[in-house]
C-alpha cells in the first residue's frame, strides 16, 4: 500500500534533473510534488496551491530566488527550505534573516533533506503541544518554566532560558547571530563583544545540558551562521 503523508511540497529549480530526482524522493515518502522551472511559476503556484512546504533554488532563469523568498512571505508562512549551490556564508545568512526555515548545499544528501523536510514539517503538524518540547533527553516546559535532562532539572540563568527557548520553539531551524543578537540582548551588531557573550552562553548551556560538551548533540554550531537544536526522535 503507498504511503501517503497528505503534505504537497512545491519544488522550484531549474535544473530538470534536480526537479525529477527530488520528485522521485519525495513521492517514495508519500509527499506529493508540486514543480516550477522559474520564479513566475514559483510565485503562481505559491499563491494558488498554498504548500504545505517549498523547496527553492536561488539560481532561477528570471529572477533571484530571493524575490520569490520575499513574495511567499508577503503573504504566507508556509515553510520555505533553500537548496542551491551558493555556498557563501553571507547567501546563507541573507536567506535565513529573509525567513527561510533552513539552508542546503549542493550537492545535498537525500536522506539530509528528507530529515531536514519532516523537523521543518513538525512545526505544523496538528495535535503537538504548544507548551512542551522535547528532543532526545532534553524536555523543555515553556508553560512551567522548566527544563529537564531525563527526569533531572536543569537550572539556567534567565538568558540561558531564553535562548534555549528560542532554539526549541525554532524547530530544528537555524537561528542566526543576527536574530539571536537582537531578540536576547537586543544588540544589533555583531561585534566581539557581543559574539564573545554569545559564545559563552552556549558553552555554560551546553555544559548543562550535553552529555559531552565537546561533542554537542543538541546545540549545534553553523558556522559562521548561528546555531540550532538537532531533533532526536
Amino acid at each position: 500500500m503507498e504511503n501517503k503523508t497528505g503534505l504537497n511540497v512545491l519544488v522550484v529549480d531549474d535544473e530538470r534533473t534536480i526537479r525529477s530526482f527530488l520528485k522521485a524522493t519525495l513521492k517514495s515518502k508519500g509527499y506529493s510534488v508540486s514543480e516550477a522551472k522559474d520564479g513566475a511559476t514559483a510565485n503562481e503556484l505559491a499563491a494558488s496551491l498554498n504548500p504545505d512546504l517549498v523547496i527553492l533554488d536561488l539560481g532561477l532563469p528570471d529572477m533571484d530566488g530571493l524575490d520569490v523568498l520575499k513574495n511567499i512571505r508577503k503573504a504566507s508562512n508556509m515553510p520555505v527550505i533553500i537548496l542551491s549551490v551558493r555556498d557563501d556564508e553571507s547567501d546563507k545568512i541573507g536567506a535565513l534573516d529573509l525567513g527561510a526555515d533552513d539552508y542546503l548545499t549542493k550537492p545535498f544528501d537525500a536522506g539530509e533533506l528528507l530529515a531536514r523536510i519532516r523537523s521543518v514539517l513538525r512545526r505544523i503538524q496538528p495535535g503537538t503541544s504548544d507548551t512542551v518540547y522535547k528532543t532526545g533527553k532534553l524536555t523543555m516546559d515553556t508553560a512551567r518554566h522548566q527544563v529537564t535532562i531525563g527526569k533531572e532539572p536543569v537550572k539556567l540563568t534567565p538568558i540561558e532560558y531564553e535562548f534555549l527557548k528560542m532554539l526549541v520553539i525554532s524547530g530544528g531551524r537555524v537561528a542566526t547571530h543576527k536574530r539571536i543578537l537582537k531578540d536576547i540582548w537586543n544588540r544589533d551588531e555583531e561585534t566581539d563583544d557581543s559574539m564573545h557573550l554569545l559564545r559563552v552562553t552556549v558553552s555554560n548551556i551546553r555544559n548543562k545540558i550535553e552529555p559531552d560538551p565537546n561533542r554537542p548533540v543538541y546545540i549545534t554550531t553553523e558556522p559562521g551562521i548561528g546555531y540550532r537544536l538537532s531533533e532526536e526522535e
